[in-house]
This record gives structure tokens, sequence and C-alpha cells, in this order.
């Protein structure tokens, strides 16, 4: 008997892969090892010189001169908010009295008309002895019905009056909470732009520290050479103005004018130059004393803190923030400075100084550094101000 076919369906080989895949790992393990390699093989990023050092040092003490420039601004603002929230609490507590005192009032005729109950005009009149006294009561009614007009009226007066200055309080305490705000965040700046320089400062070698030194010095010397040539053309204009002064009054003298004069001037520049001296003798009080961001003395003092207790020593009120300073008196060509002036510095008027004459100033330059003279070409100027 002949064998039957088979129904099976032939098994198909599959190839295994397993080889492929090993060497696929095998090959991104090499690359990988070769970047590595590569990449541990790259030359560090070159490291900066002495000069990029300053400059960026510089730019960070600029920095933290407009943070805390921010945060004086920010201070004040907080400080005034302050005032003015504490003014609108006590009236919003002064209305509620008041509105106490017009409900009470309201309450007092309410339940004296609960208890007399009301009485139709009609059965007022029947009852009354006679007309004449039917017509004083109907009067005597009519008053004080008026009277609990005035009396609703009064409440609701005192309840608007109460409900406006209490939104009045909520909104100048959101503006001081945004104010407090601010301020948080320019003293963080402050720090933060100040830890990166001492990190900077931190990382130099002795030796780079002293040729960070040597350029320090570089540039104190052009600014006091700046300063001296500025001082040289100020004595010429002031000689050439002394000299042309001198030949007019000969002039005056030679005209037959038999007057005894009452003087050179009016007294204006006498007082300018009182209030200069007073302004100068105090800041140099001040030489030696700490800088320290946000102060306004006795024991220490950031720049604008120093301009303005100056001044105020001399009797005038400038205000806090350098940026407002400089909006304050009469602006001055720098040919023109004279002792007293205030001089500004940088783009961002991060910076003031008092001009005592010559080219140089006396001020709080910045954090670890004592309030001194200098030259006023220190740093770029901005432009200066003469506040009285």
């Amino acid at each position: 008997m002949p064998a039957l076919a088979s129904h099976r369906k032939p098994r198909t080989r599959v190839r295994s892969t397993t080889p492929a895949v090993g060497l696929t790992t095998a090959a991104l393990a090499g690359v990988t090892l070769l970047s590595t390699q590569s990449a541990m093989a790259a030359p560090a990023s070159p490291k900066p010189s002495i000069e990029d050092v300053q400059k960026k040092v510089d730019d960070l003490y600029r920095q933290a001169g407009t943070a805390t420039q921010q945060y004086n601004q920010a201070k004040e603002a907080s400080a005034a908010q302050r005032g003015k929230v504490d003014a609108l609490l006590d009236d919003v507590a002064k209305r509620a009295d008041k509105l106490n005192d017009a409900r009470r009032t309201l309450g007092n005729y309410a339940a004296a008309q609960y208890r007399t109950g009301s009485i139709a005009p009609s059965a007022t009149f029947f009852l009354a002895d006679d007309p004449q006294a039917y017509f004083d009561q109907n009067q005597l009614m009519a008053r004080m019905a008026g009277r609990q007009e005035k009396a609703v009226a009064d409440f609701r007066t005192q309840q608007a009056a109460a409900s406006k200055k209490r939104a009045e309080a909520a909104k100048s305490l959101e503006t001081l909470t945004e104010s407090q705000a601010t301020l948080r965040t320019s003293k963080e700046n402050i720090q933060k732009k100040l830890g990166e320089a001492r990190a900077m400062l931190s990382k130099l070698t002795a030796e780079e520290k002293a040729r960070l030194a040597a350029l320090e010095r570089k540039k104190e010397a052009e600014a006091k050479r700046k300063a001296e040539e500025l001082a040289r053309q100020q004595a010429a204009a002031k000689a050439e103005a002394d000299r042309k002064a001198e030949e007019a009054a000969k002039q005056a003298g030679s005209g037959g004018d038999t007057g005894t004069g009452t003087g050179t001037g009016t007294g204006t520049d006498s007082s300018a130059t009182t209030k200069a001296d007073k302004v100068l003798a105090f800041a140099r009080a001040q030489i030696g004393k700490p800088y320290v961001w946000g102060a306004t003395g006795p024991s220490s003092y950031d720049c604008s803190g120093l301009t303005q207790a100056a001044w105020k020593a001399a009797g005038v009120d400038i205000p806090r923030t350098t940026w407002d300073q400089v909006e304050f008196g009469t602006r001055i060509a720098t040919a023109d400075l004279q002792p007293g002036d205030l001089v500004f510095f940088y783009d961002d008027i991060s910076h003031v100084g008092i001009y005592k004459g010559d080219g140089m100033m006396i001020h709080a330059p910045k954090p670890g550094a004592n309030v001194r003279e200098e030259s006023i070409y220190y740093m770029p100027i901005y432009g200066s101000v003469r506040p009285a």
C-alpha cells in the first residue's frame, strides 16, 4: 500500500541576527569612547587676561551700583507707601466709628417707632384735645421724621465713605507689597553681583593680583593727569575772567563816576560759596568711612547717600537716588564745575561724587573701599549738576 503524503507545512528557518546586534552595539560603544576621548583631549577655554578680569570686575561693581540705586528707590517708595497705608488705616478706623454712631442713631429711631407704632393722621386728629394740639403734634412728628431721614442719609454717606477708604487702603497695601518685593529683588541682585566680583578676584594668583594692582595704578595715574589738565584750564579761565573784571572796573572808574559803590555782587554768589564750603567740609569729615550699599550715614555711606547728607548739612534737601539727584538743580558743563557740584558717572547714572576743585572729587566708591578723594576722570562722566 502506497505511503500517504504528509500534509504538514514545511518549517521555515529564520537566520539569527544576534551577531549583527552585537556588532552594532560594539560600534556605538566605540564611537562613544572616541567622542569621550576627543572631548577630554580638547583644549580647555583660555583663561581670561588680567585686563579682561579688570573690565569684568569693574562692570560687576557698576551693575551693583545700579542695583543699589534701585534698592534705594524701592526703599523710599516702600517707606512713603507705608506712611500712606498707615494714614489710610487710621482714617478707616475713624470712619468706622462714625459709621457705628450713625448705625446706633438709626437703631434708636427704629426702637422708638417700634414702641409707639404708626398712627394714621386722621386718628391723630380725632384723638387730639384740640385742633391746635393736633397741628403741634403733627409738626413735631414731621421734625422727627426729618431727623430720621437725615440719620438715614448720614448713615449712607458714612457707609460709602468708609467703603471707599477701605478700598484705597487695600490698593495701597498691594502697592506696598510690590515695593517690598522690588526691594528684596534689588537686594538679592546687589549681593549676586558683589559675589561674582569677589569670586573672580579670589581665583587670581598672587602674581595676577599684583598685575591687576598695577593696572589700577595706571588707570588712576591717567585719571589724575586729566584732572590736572582740567585744573590748569579752570585756573586759566579764572585768571582771564579776573583780568576782564579788573579792566572793566578801571574803565568804570575813569568815566568820572563819583559814586561810592555798593560791592561786587548781590550776595547770591557769596551764599552759594558758603553752601559749597559746608558741603565740602562735611564730605571731608567722612573720608575714611566705609562704603555700604543703601547706607546714608553717619558711620557709612553709599555714593548718593553721601551726596544727600553733604548737601543736607548745607541746608539743602536733595533726593535720595542718583537718578533723581541728576534732575535736581542746574546742569553744568565739566569745564564750568565749581566746588560742591555733583558729578554723575556712566550711561545709567549709577554713581555720583562731590566736586572739590582741581578736577578732583570726594565720593563713596564701591563695596570694600572707603570714602576718598579721586579724579573725576576715573570713571566715564555722564554729566554734572549744581543743586543750589
